[in-house]
């Protein structure tokens, strides 16, 4: 079984670092999943006889790694979704984009068209048949201006699909090693990983919070410089 790394764990939920390249639940590719590797964990460590259940309650794209809760029980899933419909359960990203910002902070705000055939969206008008609002807001921590890249924390108020890759590049900043939207860096690894999660615990309704930052690897070295996240 491969490793996981657990960042927090009780009674009611685990908090675990996604890899990247490891879809969270199981595809049709029929690889190993986050959603599997956590149960299995839990079967072997607690030696639980059966079906174990974990309730899956959000995702990350495959090539995304980052910070992960799952729900241990059905209870714990119930409210955490219900944090998420009520906009209480935050997600926030890194990620390093194509070329300077004209500013350092904004809000992106697109109406987004999935493609579920393609497995893609696109940037569509709010007139347009099924199209989803999708807003972001967005800071720039540091510009390298030798390599041209930005690297940007992302605070999303919505989920939607390919969100963050999309409306980046739709303004022009495409997230360095996109395969789908990028301009650069094909054949690299995307530069867009979950870095912190802040939910209120479902028994004990605390605010919890939990940051996993990169590996200072490939397009990500540029961590290495003091940046204050």
């Amino acid at each position: 079984m491969q490793k996981l790394n657990i960042i927090y764990e009780d009674n009611h939920i685990i908090v675990v670092e996604k890899p990247v390249n490891i879809p969270s639940q199981g595809d049709k590719t029929g690889d190993i999943d986050m959603l599997s590797l956590v149960k299995q964990y839990i079967k072997e460590t607690y030696h639980k006889p059966g079906e174990v259940y974990l309730g899956l309650v959000h995702r990350l794209d495959r090539p995304v790694g980052g910070v992960m809760v799952f729900a241990k029980t059905s209870k714990a899933a119930g409210r955490l979704s219900e944090q998420i419909r009520q906009k209480q359960f935050q997600k926030q990203y890194l990620v390093i984009a194509d070329g300077k910002f004209e500013k350092n902070k904004g809000t992106l705000e697109n109406y987004l068209l999935k493609n579920e055939r393609l497995n893609t969206s696109k940037v569509v008008t709010k007139e347009t048949k099924n199209s989803k609002l999708a807003i972001l807001d967005y800071e720039v921590l540091k510009y390298k201006e030798e390599i041209n890249l930005s690297l940007v924390k992302i605070n999303l108020h919505t989920g939607r699909h390919h969100q963050i890759r999309l409306q980046l590049a739709n303004c022009g900043h495409s997230i360095y090693g996109d395969q789908k939207y990028g301009t650069r860096g094909r054949g690299k690894q995307i530069c867009l990983w979950a870095y912190e999660l802040s939910f209120f615990h479902p028994v004990t309704k605390n605010r919890m919070q939990f940051q996993v930052l990169p590996e200072k690897t490939g397009s990500w070295k540029i961590l290495e410089d003091r940046v204050n996240i």
